[in-house]
């Protein structure tokens, strides 16, 4: 029976889910159409998909650059982050002079490090990459730190009376019970790589979803704008929708 009521309940999220889609696309249209409204200012929804589909060649090139980028900052910042909290957490000592720092570096919006980033590694991929990586790696390391601090403290004192080390503390103990919350900020942070990486391609690049943005911006083609936006928030649920399943299949205990 609970399975049953799981499963209802799942597709009664899906339908809803449909359903307002549907409402979204039929109010827009008919806003458009009603009202008409020019292009520059809101274009109907058939008019950007029959852009998508007039220009699925340039904005599948771009979508997948962009996607790259995004996928290997997020890599490289996950790893970074928890593989950080880790050193952090086994170096009480190091801890006290990294955090503030972190959390102080971590309170100056990401994009604002753009223009550095690029002079430094110039407009290919690679600024991407460390762009997305930054904004990644801030979200897990600090739920990481949150989440390694969080375990049971008489579980910690009955493994070190068993005479486990440190390293063993983290491995059987603390990481598990940092898992569900280094999960969600895994999570939260694939539309996080997605958005930093199309806010650096727009100040900087040479290929991207970003990129063809800004082009179409200085063309004063919003319809092709709205074209890219489209096809970014596609890969963004996609990639969302891979890391919660990911997700649910790893941390089934959540």
């Amino acid at each position: 029976m609970n399975a049953r009521a799981k499963n209802a309940g799942k597709t009664a999220d899906i339908l809803w889910g449909l359903a307002g889609a549907i409402l979204l696309v039929v109010i827009w249209e008919g806003s458009v159409r009603l009202f008409q409204l020019p292009a520059y200012v809101l274009p109907g929804i058939s008019e950007i998909l029959k852009s998508v589909v007039d220009q699925q060649s340039t904005l599948i090139d771009a979508a997948w650059i962009t996607f790259m980028e995004a996928l290997g900052g997020y890599v490289i910042g996950s790893v970074g982050g928890i593989l950080l909290a880790v050193l952090l957490t086994l170096q009480p000592t190091l801890k006290r002079w990294c955090l503030p720092a972190a959390s102080a570096i971590n309170s100056v919006p990401v994009v604002a490090y753009a223009p550095l980033i690029l002079l430094w590694c110039g407009m290919g991929m690679e600024s991407k990459i460390v762009m997305a990586s930054l904004a990644v790696g801030f979200t897990v390391f600090l739920s990481a730190m949150t989440g390694l601090d969080q375990a049971n403290q008489k579980s910690i004192d009955l493994l070190r009376s068993f005479g486990a080390s440190k390293l063993a503390l983290i491995w059987r103990l603390r990481l598990p019970a940092a898992l569900p919350l280094i999960a969600s900020a895994m999570r939260v942070s694939t539309t996080r790589s997605i958005i930093v990486a199309i806010v650096t391609e727009m100040l900087g690049a040479y290929g991207g979803l970003g990129w063809v943005i800004y082009q179409a911006v200085l063309q004063i083609d919003f319809v092709q704008v709205w074209s890219a936006i489209f096809v970014a928030s596609a890969i963004s649920l996609a990639f969302f929708g891979v890391v919660s399943a990911a997700e649910k299949k790893v941390i089934f205990w959540k």
